[in-house]
């Protein structure tokens, strides 16, 4: 604690833990539906669409990112949440294509046309999200803010759709649910999440905060409600911790918080057998 109170005073600090709360809150909320959806691979799919997007953005020169890669990631969510049907493309196998395809397209533009002296480094920044969680800046934190607020908004808003299209689409649709627009919102929700995610975690780390949370809660709660709230509190504690330690000891941040996450998720697993 006496290493870790001086590091508090320091703004990029304060940013990182806010912007790492609001992002472990948000995942941990959608984590449960896609975990319940066995869509988990979905978080990492979307999250190798958005370093596609990101690369792109690179090779634009654009002063704001967020401008192309938000649009295209929410964009590759509805394809693979709600065109699978359409187009024939369903599964595992549909955003399997879509994250090898964004992957390798994105370290092939960031190849051909990046200017940086340093690309492997960029590439291992925007992988594994090691400094770009230090480096906020105040616009950044705010538009976090915004959008992690409208995330939780919705969620709330829409928690027993939300319920209901996750158990049991076609009883809700046969109920007169407009299961489609419920399933649109959905795809945009994960995609803001996954483009915020990315900013604490990386690329590759993103589904841990997507899963293990929803899964240690799971250990332990019986209901629906019950894992939201467990998944929720263990995703916000583990962000904390990860960075807080990643501060005070100098390892990577992303890497960090999911090594906390896997911790949790194994106290919980212990102490689900003992409750049985």
């Amino acid at each position: 604690m006496e290493k870790l109170v001086p590091y508090l005073s320091y703004p990029f600090v304060q940013y990182a833990l806010v912007v790492g709360v609001l992002i472990a809150l948000c995942s941990a909320l959608l984590g449960v539906t896609l975990v319940l959806r066995r869509m988990s691979f979905l978080g990492d799919g979307l999250s190798h669409a958005a370093f596609g997007a990101m690369s792109l953005a690179a090779v634009l020169n654009l002063t704001d990112d967020m401008l192309l890669v938000l649009p295209l990631t929410v964009l590759c969510a509805i394809v693979l949440l709600c065109g699978g049907e359409k187009w024939n493309l369903q599964g595992d196998a549909a955003i399997a294509m879509v994250s090898v395809s964004s992957l390798a397209i994105g370290y092939l533009l960031m190849n051909l046309f990046s200017s940086s002296v340093n690309l492997s480094g960029d590439v291992c920044t925007t992988l594994f999200g090691s400094t770009s969680i230090l480096t906020l800046r105040t616009s950044e934190v705010w538009l976090c803010v915004g959008l992690s607020a409208a995330v939780v908004a919705l969620f709330v808003l829409c928690y027993h759709k939300i319920f209901a299209v996750t158990f049991d689409e076609t009883f809700a649709q046969a109920t007169g649910m407009k299961v489609k627009v419920y399933r649109m919102v959905l795809a945009v929700v994960i995609g803001v999440v996954i483009v915020l995610a990315m900013n604490l975690v990386g690329s590759l780390l993103i589904s841990a905060l997507i899963v293990f949370p929803a899964l240690s809660a799971m250990r332990v709660m019986r209901s629906f409600r019950g894992v939201v709230i467990g998944a929720a509190v263990l995703s916000v504690v583990c962000a904390l911790a990860g960075i807080l330690i990643s501060v005070v000891v100098g390892t990577p941040v992303g890497s960090t918080v999911v090594v906390a996450n896997l911790a949790v998720f194994a106290l919980m697993s212990v102490v689900g057998g003992v409750k049985g």
